[in-house]
């Protein structure tokens, strides 16, 4: 094994189930159908890496027993990407220094505002503050984080570009409504790909659970997961017969070996 990819959180902004709803996916008892908003921890041999830090970061670290963190991508910054990001402060303590985070100008200036006070100079700042060091990713350039190569691809969510991720074999993309040729191409040869699908029928800023399935036929990865899942599905043991061989419905916890 190269590489662990573990879904933390595989919901859609407002989790499932969504508070105050009857419907059959959200009364469902399977534990699979419980999700919290969507984010992943990819370890490649002893670095950590966590893709979006949503309001549900402090119970996922927990539940999945992380201890310490090289670094965190964000895709965007739609609060269900970044709400949590004021947790890192328990890794500041434990690791003594200043959490990584990787972002695009936009996204850093929006982290930059809803976090202010994570960023004001010293003598004003709060003690208490979360320690974060920012990386801004100018024009979807690679960089390196700890030793790991990470492709940023550029991806719509409705008509805001948002950031994939490429590390490896493994390609990481949600909320997605749109990806242009030129990106599918860095795509080729993917092992595992993990795009997002909020409901069946065609969503304005997302890809419906159709969309996801052409995409995949498209890229031909060994293996596809299904993510950033909406309550509008059908739950989670209805929703395998709806998907082609090779393709599957992620739920929290699922662990994929690379």
């Amino acid at each position: 094994m190269e590489m662990l990819l573990t879904f933390l959180g595989t919901g859609s902004s407002q989790g499932v189930p969504v508070v105050a709803c009857g419907c059959d996916t959200c009364r469902s008892t399977d534990p699979r159908d419980a999700r919290l908003r969507t984010s992943v921890l990819v370890e490649v041999r002893d670095v950590r890496l966590v893709i979006d830090v949503g309001p549900d970061f402090r119970q996922q670290m927990l539940r999945a027993q992380v201890r310490s963190l090289d670094g965190i991508l964000l895709t965007h910054e739609h609060r269900d990407h970044i709400a949590g990001l004021d947790d890192v402060r328990a890794f500041n303590w434990v690791q003594g220094s200043p959490v990584d985070v990787w972002a695009s100008p936009r996204t850093a200036e929006a982290v930059r505002r809803d976090f202010s006070y994570a960023f004001a100079p010293a003598g004003i700042k709060y003690p208490g503050a979360p320690e974060v060091r920012l990386h801004e990713v100018h024009n979807y350039a690679p960089f390196d984080v700890a030793g790991v190569a990470v492709q940023p691809l550029r991806v719509m969510h409705g008509s805001m570009p948002i950031m994939g991720f490429r590390i490896g074999a493994l390609a990481y993309i949600t909320d997605i409504s749109h990806i242009d040729p030129s990106e599918i191409e860095r795509l080729r040869g993917i092992d595992v790909l993990v795009l997002s699908a909020v409901r069946l029928i065609p969503h304005p800023a997302h890809l419906s659970l159709q969309q996801a399935i052409d995409l995949f036929a498209q890229i031909v990865p060994r293996r596809g997961y299904i993510t950033h899942v909406g309550h509008q599905l059908p739950p989670h043991a209805e929703m395998q017969g709806l998907l082609p061989s090779g393709v599957e419905l992620a739920y929290d916890g699922l662990c994929v070996e690379l």
